[in-house]
């Protein structure tokens, strides 16, 4: 076995029901690298590293780490071996406070120390430039802030191999260079690092080698100084993308939407206006307001204070069922929290918010259901053995188009995008680009949030700023400039 390499896998292959995951792949990880691994959502990326984890069991091939291979790996084994996974779900104990997360599980006495215990937290959080107090519950953080405190956890375990699946996603730009750095920390120190992101410019920033994977297949391994982004593109998807933006012109002098004043759920004095056929983008860094304040215009946080009109006439949204009745959809952030019924079947969970139309005197016509589950599945590519495939068995990408399904099926008129390509891989993305100007050329209107800047810019017509729960500014396209938006967004 070659001495460089700290980890590999041979012949690694795992069944499901309808779907080979993982088709006897083969290849390695060396010692102190930065490897990335890329593919679209399904490509098996996630199930290799749950194998590697010990979270689930292959049913070929083997896994070695070392002079040590394994059929199967157990977790235990796995962390004997200074594994961490940093999984898209994160695992940490949303009661718990920052520093009791941190150290879970460490074994430095009989007795918890809570004084200690804090400190040593602490100082590692200092150390690493993140700044959350130790002394916070984890439910009361915002995703960014608990992928950090799930990369320090790793950390104060004496990580030897460290796998982060998509840990940019809930991160803005700043949180992401500080990522960055902790990255090229760990790599002096020694540590090896599997990297999953979608983002190719994060790859070609930090990574060492890349592997391509597709439909559970080993495709290549590349060194990322002699290759680029389209070769990396072509060999993730098997064919040739176009522009990553697509062009569109469609914006009309109608306004749809006016948002005056609006406060509440920690933001104050909001005010927009969404004319038809546009794309309204939402900047600001992490904890600006740009999450809770849309959940106050969609009625899922009460408005303290403000006004909303659409088409002209002043509309009261005290609730959810208010919204949607007024042609409001919503794709969360958080899609398995907020957007999914996990353990419900495709053809439900497409159906849901508009099961009126589908049902007489109460009973919904499975007819309908099946008809319109199915149209939508096929209108956007999502990849499923069955309609009563259960929403949790999908892949990251293919959740966002069932809650993309959703909100078509209810036929919403002003759609709100909370990160729509949050862990989403380049194929689905232009997918997901392509279906947003299908929206807005066929009259709907669309608010974007997103972290991604060179999306913001791509997608948007104009783009609102929010800086510390109040709105630092509204940008127009001709004066789109990712140094002045995070500018604004930063308070200057």
């Amino acid at each position: 076995m070659n001495t460089d390499i700290v980890l590999s896998v041979e012949n690694l292959t795992k069944y499901y029901p309808g779907v080979v995951a993982l088709d006897h792949v083969s290849f390695g990880i060396k010692r102190g690298e930065v490897h990335a691994l890329l593919g679209e959502n399904g490509a098996g990326k996630s199930t290799l590293i749950k194998a590697v984890a010990g979270a689930i069991e292959p049913d070929e091939g083997l896994i070695h780490i070392g002079n040590d291979s394994y059929g199967k790996i157990s977790p235990k084994e796995s962390r004997e071996h200074n594994i961490e996974v940093i999984f898209q779900e994160f695992n940490l104990v949303p009661t718990l406070t920052v520093a009791e997360n941190i150290l879970l599980g460490d074994k430095r006495g009989k007795l918890v120390d809570f004084k200690q215990m804090r400190r040593i937290a602490k100082e590692l959080l200092s150390s690493l430039g993140i700044k959350i107090d130790p002394d916070r519950l984890v439910r009361e953080l915002t995703p960014a802030q608990q992928e950090l405190v799930e990369i320090s956890k790793a950390i104060a375990k004496d990580v030897k191999i460290l796998i982060m699946d998509e840990p940019t996603a809930p991160l803005t730009m700043h949180e992401t260079e500080l990522l960055f750095k902790i990255i090229e920390r760990l790599k002096k120190d020694g540590v090896t690092i599997i990297y999953i992101s979608h983002r190719m410019e994060e790859i070609f920033k930090i990574c060492d080698r890349v592997t391509v994977m597709r439909d559970g297949k080993y495709i290549q391994t590349l060194d990322i100084a002699k290759t680029d982004r389209e070769e990396l593109i072509q060999l993730m998807v098997g064919r040739k993308l176009e522009t990553d933006y697509p062009v569109r012109d469609c914006v009309k002098d109608e306004t749809v939407l006016e948002v005056e004043n609006l406060s509440g759920n920690g933001v104050s004095d909001i005010s927009f206006s969404l004319k038809k056929g546009e794309i309204l983008g939402v900047a600001g860094l992490v904890g600006s307001g740009r999450t809770e304040i849309i959940r106050v215009l969609y009625g899922a946080e009460p408005a303290d204070g403000g006004s909303v009109k659409i088409n002209g006439e002043a509309v009261h949204i005290k609730r959810v069922t208010d919204a949607i009745r007024l042609g409001f959809g919503l794709i969360p952030e958080d899609r398995k929290a907020q957007g999914l019924f996990l353990n419900m079947d495709i053809k439900w969970n497409i159906v849901f918010n508009n099961i009126r139309a589908i049902s007489k005197h109460g009973v919904v016509s499975e007819k309908k259901e099946k008809e319109t589950a199915d149209t939508y599945c096929k209108k956007l590519r999502i990849k499923t053995p069955s309609l009563s495939q259960k929403a949790v068995n999908l892949s990251g990408g293919n959740q966002q188009k069932v809650v993309l399904a959703k909100t078509l099926a209810q036929n919403a008129r002003i759609v709100i995008f909370d990160e729509p390509t949050r862990g989403i891989d380049v194929g689905a993305k232009q997918e997901i680009y392509l279906l947003m100007n299908e929206m807005v050329e066929a009259g709907k209107s669309i608010i974007m949030i997103s972290s991604d800047m060179e999306e913001l810019l791509g997608m948007s017509d104009r783009i609102v700023v929010l800086s510390e729960g109040k709105q630092a500014g509204t940008v127009e396209k001709e004066n789109f400039s990712q140094e002045y938006i995070l500018n604004l967004a930063s308070g200057e």
